[in-house]
């Protein structure tokens, strides 16, 4: 078991080793952009990836304290989904709704792996695996469609 310390070093040198193999890739606009803190450009919509000690995903998540607002941008996002399955090659789950880790109302679209760890170095590579392609095809997703959701910022 790690202390709350190590267990926070080790997270944080995952994201910058992410972080360091991804800093060569540019945006499907050909711009540099920083993958591990994505901006989508709209308030409470991100782009999430997350690792724990025995799983990881990738999601958009929609957190507007306004639960009609969220359900929209839900609702928009299923307006585009075989566009953004297309994408990702892959069908991701859907959650209206749902609680966050903080006990939040959030709606969250995501994918997730297990079993993998942060913890664990020899699973880096996995992740990396994992978070890459996804976090790309989403780049490229997102701009092809956000000036779709305009009406909603």
């Amino acid at each position: 078991m790690y202390s709350k310390e190590e267990a926070s070093k080790l997270k944080q040198s995952f994201w910058t080793t992410f972080g360091q193999y991804m800093a060569s890739v540019p945006s499907s606009e050909g711009m540099k952009i920083n993958w591990i803190n994505y901006k989508t450009g709209f308030k409470h919509l991100y782009f999430k990836m997350d690792a724990g000690k025995k799983e990881a995903y990738i999601a958009i998540e929609i957190n507007h304290p306004d639960i009609g607002i969220q359900e929209l941008f839900f609702e928009q996002f299923k307006e585009f989904k075989k566009i953004l399955e297309g994408y990702l090659n892959e069908t991701w789950s859907w959650k209206l709704h749902t609680e966050d880790e903080h006990g939040k109302i959030i709606s969250r679209i995501y994918c997730q792996i297990d079993p993998v760890s942060v913890f664990n170095q020899a699973d880096w590579p996995t992740l990396i695996s994992f978070f890459k392609p996804r976090i790309i095809a989403l780049d490229e997703f997102w701009n092809m469609v956000k000036d779709s959701f305009e009406a909603l910022k």
